[in-house]
């Protein structure tokens, strides 16, 4: 089990399968991009099925996500999720994707055992898609949409990010589509993960504004009496259901006491919280010879001292040293 000192449980792992990306976000990236892990450094597919399967039979972990960077660009993807999908106990995995390279992979996936996908689409217009990624692949990530449903990798949730400026008016659009086409939609307020270190609080879209937004043009109804537990999106029924909707208010609405996660990155660190500056190292003990039960102890002592919540309140806040694309998203 990996509990911390507050009484948290992690059951969620989410697992980072390189730190490159195809996208240059401007919420994520500089243009000109980023400084990438050297190969050595990533960790090889076996260590992240070892990895992984001591989390699953020996940690109690029951969930995995795949992120990255763009987890579709990692070539074992296909057989980590082959191999995990035959752990015992299985668990539930998913995907964090931009999308683009599904249309050609979702079949493959959904074939080795992935049960659903997460995919990060912003915009309905090409041309704001290219402002807010530097690249012109709308059109590829609208046909990995259709691919992923059309495999069955289902609920296909669709992840949104409103910047000031650019697509801060396209709420009520976003959902309407994604209502039409079957799609689970879940606004995130942009986090302070930029690396260059950009993200201002004051200048941000919140959960208050993307709801208000939504009203607009929708009746939302709390899921569930409003209660999300350790899930991070608060959900509303969209005129009355079945239809669903999403808003991870990580800034404004954090849900740190509930949280179930840990995480691993490309290079095999721990971290216990996505905005943390510590990290643990597991790749050093894999590669030196340490058996599961001293892995297993390592990750238990990194997560035991895992903080309350993720200090975005205080005043003293500071952004993680790295990049989402490297700690995974």
């Amino acid at each position: 089990m990996l509990i911390d000192t507050y009484g948290r449980v992690a059951t969620d792992l989410r697992v980072s399968l390189t730190d490159r990306c195809n996208l240059r976000c401007t919420y994520c990236m500089p243009e000109e991009g980023l400084q990438w892990l050297a190969k050595p450094d990533l960790l090889t597919d076996d260590e992240i099925v070892r990895l992984i399967r001591i989390a699953v039979t020996e940690l109690g972990v029951t969930e995995v996500r795949f992120t990255g960077g763009e987890p579709l660009l990692r070539p074992g993807l296909v057989g980590i999720v082959e191999r995990c999908a035959a752990l015992a106990p299985r668990p539930q995995m998913s995907l964090t994707t931009n999308g683009i390279g599904l249309a050609r992979t979702a079949s493959a996936l959904r074939d080795a055992g992935l049960d659903r996908v997460n995919v990060s689409l912003d915009t309905l217009r090409p041309e704001v898609f290219q402002a807010l990624t530097r690249r012109k692949r709308h059109d590829d990530v609208l046909r990995g949409l259709d691919a992923a449903r059309t495999a069955g990798l289902t609920p296909v949730k669709v992840n949104a990010v409103l910047m000031p400026g650019l697509n801060d008016d396209e709420a009520p659009d976003l959902l309407a589509w994604a209502v039409e086409n079957d799609y689970e939609l879940r606004f995130i307020e942009q986090m302070p993960l930029d690396a260059q270190h950009g993200w201002k609080r004051d200048g941000m879209i919140t959960a208050g504004d993307i709801l208000t937004s939504l009203r607009t043009r929708f009746t939302l109804t709390a899921e569930d009496g409003g209660e999300r537990g350790s899930a991070p999106a608060e959900r509303w029924l969209v005129d009355g259901g079945p239809a669903r909707v999403g808003v991870i208010a990580s800034v404004t609405r954090p849900f740190c006491r509930a949280c179930d996660r840990t995480r691993l990155t490309a290079d095999g660190q721990v971290r216990t919280c996505l905005f943390a500056r510590e990290e643990s190292d597991l790749r050093g003990a894999l590669r030196s010879g340490a058996p599961d039960e001293e892995i297993a102890r390592l990750w238990r002592l990194a997560m035991w001292g895992k903080k309350a919540g993720s200090g975005l309140d205080d005043p003293s806040f500071l952004q993680p040293d790295r990049p989402m694309s490297a700690i995974g998203g």
